[in-house]
């Protein structure tokens, strides 16, 4: 099973890592080795959160999110998106980019980190919206009550999630953002903060409601269709589900690929602290990336989600974290090692107490068997 699940990920670290040598030598397999690492600490809550989505998807989509996914991962978001952000904030042309990319790492370096008010509030509004409409939903489980329970009763109120980003996003405008007066010889990015972030909200809602809409639209098909079969067997139901499930399908494939170039913001930009060569980026967090996706694929077949409840609870509060962590990046440096740790921390805990949960449960469950074992029989 984990041969199965992580086989292509072990085939692409090989060759990664043999051609990171072949690139820069044992230096450049010590850099990929360390950016790899570092991917999959940072990504680690992203692939809880997948699955809980992809736990939704036929066996076919779960495969396409692994393969064609995986291109869009990792060539897109890994290679493709750095290049695209200093080719707009440079104004400079996509061959012009690629070029400066490979022969001029600090000058890349450099539009890049220019460009990161505008990465982070895109990436930290898309992310605080996941973390908003997960905490302002009333849930049966729930794992931190003293929290959940009174956000819960606040969520009942019409686009509090909506309202509580856009004020985050003014306050980190008018706050965070580097300004031109207080700090000399930089450029006001106030403007910038607030039109990526609102890019980034109005991006989630698009994309979430379209994800959401088509989700439902094939609840309600799959009811009908049932209702049909048990009672007259109807012809001709079964393909209109069918077309359904690719809609929904589709839509929801969307969402993981916003979803996941979301997380990989903190990843791309944290990469800089350790090399500013493009090609040696590309190869780490691709590899990171690859894992990130297998073990998505692998919670999702072992129902470790349905088995550990609190996981998912965990990962949302490590997407709070990180949108946080993002929008505090515009203006002050937040070292990768607590980025990640943070997330591994709070999930590690989510786990622990969903075993804890877990044996509570058993204990009780047998302590009924025993009470009804010795019940007299009447």
């Amino acid at each position: 099973m984990v041969l199965k699940t992580f086989g292509w990920s072990f085939a692409v670290t090989a060759l990664g890592l043999v051609a990171a040598v072949f690139y820069g030598g044992w230096t450049a397999f010590g850099i990929v080795a360390i950016l790899s690492v570092l991917e999959i600490s940072l990504s680690f809550d992203n692939a809880v959160v997948n699955a809980g989505i992809l736990k939704k998807m036929s066996a076919f989509w779960q495969k396409i999110f692994l393969t064609i996914g995986i291109l869009i991962a990792v060539f897109g978001m890994r290679l493709i998106f750095p290049v695209v952000i200093v080719a707009i904030s440079a104004s400079l042309g996509p061959v012009e980019a690629v070029d400066l990319a490979l022969n001029d790492a600090d000058r890349y370096q450099e539009l890049v980190t220019d460009a990161h008010p505008a990465i982070a509030a895109f990436g930290g509004m898309f992310l605080l919206m996941i973390f908003l409409d997960f905490i302002f939903e009333d849930r049966d489980i729930k794992w931190l009550g003293w929290i959940e329970r009174p956000l819960a009763k606040l969520g009942k109120v019409d686009m509090l999630s909506a309202c509580t980003a856009l004020i985050v996003l003014l306050l980190t405008a008018l706050f965070l953002a580097p300004h031109a007066h207080l700090h000399a010889g930089s450029a006001d990015k106030t403007e910038t903060v607030l039109l990526s972030g609102v890019a980034g909200l109005i991006t989630y809602l698009v994309v979430g409601g379209l994800s959401g809409f088509f989700e439902n639209r094939l609840e309600e098909a799959e009811e009908r269709e049932h209702e049909a079969e048990e009672k007259a067997k109807a012809e001709g139901k079964q393909v209109t589900a069918g077309a359904m499930v690719g809609k929904a399908a589709f839509f929801m494939f969307l969402y993981l690929e916003v979803l996941d170039a979301s997380f990989s913001f903190d990843g791309v930009i944290g990469a800089f602290a350790i090399t500013n060569d493009i090609v040696l980026m590309a190869l780490g967090l691709g590899i990171g990336a690859m894992y990130v996706r297998s073990l998505t694929v692998y919670l999702v077949r072992q129902g470790t989600l349905d088995d550990y409840v609190y996981l998912e609870h965990g990962a949302h509060y490590a997407i709070g974290a990180l949108a946080t962590i993002l929008l505090v990046t515009i203006r002050f440096e937040v070292n990768e090692i607590i980025t990640g740790l943070i997330g591994v921390v709070l999930i590690a805990w989510s786990f622990r107490s969903s075993v804890r949960r877990n044996k509570r449960l058993a204990i009780q469950d047998r302590t009924q068997d025993e009470r009804a074992a010795t019940v007299p029989a009447a």
